[in-house]
């Protein structure tokens, strides 16, 4: 049975906020972007919560929708992020990295809050094969809920112990990671200091491939 490695796409792998950023950069002015992404960073998890069969194109679409609605702003797209996510970038270091992953027989998973089209568009833009996909919009349910987790296994019968998870988000990845107990590299991209402690933790995917090796020999 081989290992596998499973992510977080958006703030993992693609560069979540920037492409957030960059939209309501567009819609509300530069000198605003910044103070409207930490609240959209609120309004989306509660979005997912209200109801887990949304869609993620719906969420991005609400919660934009609600920035402007708090805002007075009229919005001519509800649409904007959804249509601009598939031009999100990855992050420099992570094809490479996935790459080396693949190198060294690791088995890569994502696990993301999203749809699928939009999902597969992302990982074109990366340019990586995975091997499984579990996407919220075809399970009903959001991280930090378990049933990422539970597809997961269900689909890859992955032994537990030859599995670790690798996320941007303690939130909505490290959290769950930790009440599952399964090992976790918290990608602390932003700096951030928060409980329970991950298993490991990296500023970037940059030398990931010697830290899963590490957690889970070949």
């Amino acid at each position: 049975m081989g290992r596998w490695a499973t992510f977080d796409c958006y703030g993992t792998l693609i560069d979540w906020n920037g492409g957030i950023r960059a939209e309501l950069a567009s819609v509300f002015g530069e000198g605003d972007a910044d103070r409207l992404l930490a609240r959209y960073h609120e309004l989306e998890p509660e979005i997912e919560r209200e109801d887990p069969s949304r869609s993620y194109r719906v969420v991005l679409a609400e919660a934009l929708r609600r920035v402007a609605s708090e805002e007075g702003v009229d919005l001519p797209d509800e649409d904007a992020l959804a249509r601009s996510l598939p031009n999100w970038r990855p992050f420099p270091e992570v094809p490479g990295v996935l790459e080396e992953l693949r190198a060294r027989g690791w088995l890569l998973a994502i696990l993301s809050n999203t749809d699928p089209d939009l999902l597969a568009a992302s990982i074109e833009r990366i340019g990586v094969p995975v091997d499984l996909r579990v996407v919220a919009s075809e399970i009903g349910s959001y991280k930090p809920a378990h049933g990422h987790w539970d597809r997961f296994f269900a689909e890859s019968g992955a032994e537990r112990a030859r599995h670790v998870h690798v996320a941007a988000s303690h939130f909505h990845d490290i959290v769950p990671a930790d009440e599952l107990g399964i090992p976790s590299v918290w990608i602390n991209r932003l700096g951030e200091t928060a409980q329970p402690a991950p298993t490991r933790e990296l500023p970037d995917l940059s030398g990931l491939a010697d830290v899963l090796d590490e957690l889970a020999p070949g």
